[in-house]
């Protein structure tokens, strides 16, 4: 079953799981896209083909807020949003490492390698390089670890997996990115947590929120009301 966080006429938006794949691809794998279409047909009663476009993408081991276009016309308007960065896109990461600094802004150019599927970062513009901007603060801490809200500024390949081990931070469970151990799940601990936007026909302020993850390093930092009011 989908967990529906928002739905109208124009937009559905779900809950994600680490587990889900976004779109189908080459790996013939169940995707996530499918599911939401089922739900559509099911609950409308929609005869045929269900018209669904993904709005922006989130990595297979990640989870939270995922967005859906449920015609073409809102599909058009919220990819003009994304590419003019219209939309507020918040996310919190569990690291091991302490961070440079409590709060900052991080820039970086990254450049994606097709056949490893990685993003690498580097502190000036190289061939073939985007910039990539994010920011972040500590948000949460533990014995073990530390909680990162991040800000994503730019929508790179991997960005926010990618700058964090660049500031000395991979993610927890993520060895594409430099830490040690895979989590048990075989997620990484980043989580999607917020979108907001100005409805793109309505024309009204949109906010979309996640509840946090009930894996039990998340439940380290779910209950604390200064991280989940989610500032």
């Amino acid at each position: 079953m989908i967990e529906v966080l928002y739905e109208d006429n124009h937009l559905i938006a779900v809950n994600k799981r680490s587990s889900d794949l976004a779109q189908g691809d080459r790996t013939g794998d169940s995707s996530l896209d499918l599911e939401v279409k089922k739900y559509i047909s099911a609950k409308y009663k929609k005869p045929g083909d269900v018209f669904l476009g993904l709005v922006h993408r989130l990595d297979r081991p990640v989870c939270g807020v995922i967005l859906f276009a449920r015609t073409s016309k809102a599909l058009k308007r919220m990819n003009e949003i994304f590419q003019k960065r219209e939309v507020r896109k918040v996310y919190f990461a569990i690291v091991r490492e302490k961070p440079p600094l409590e709060e900052d802004t991080v820039i970086h150019f990254i450049k994606k390698n097709e056949k490893q599927n990685k993003s690498y970062v580097f502190p000036g513009e190289v061939k073939g390089s985007r910039e990539a901007r994010l920011k972040y603060r500590l948000a949460g801490r533990s014995e073990r670890y530390y909680l990162l809200e991040v800000e994503l500024y730019t929508g790179r390949h991997h960005q926010i997996r990618a700058q964090l081990a660049g500031i000395g931070c991979p993610i927890k469970g993520d060895l594409k990115y430099g830490y040690p151990r895979s989590n048990d799940d075989g997620s990484v601990s980043l989580f999607a947590s917020r979108l907001e936007f100005m409805h793109p026909v309505r024309k009204e302020k949109i906010t979309i929120k996640a509840p946090f993850p009930e894996t039990d390093v998340w439940k380290l930092f779910r209950d604390n009301p200064l991280v989940t009011g989610q500032s």
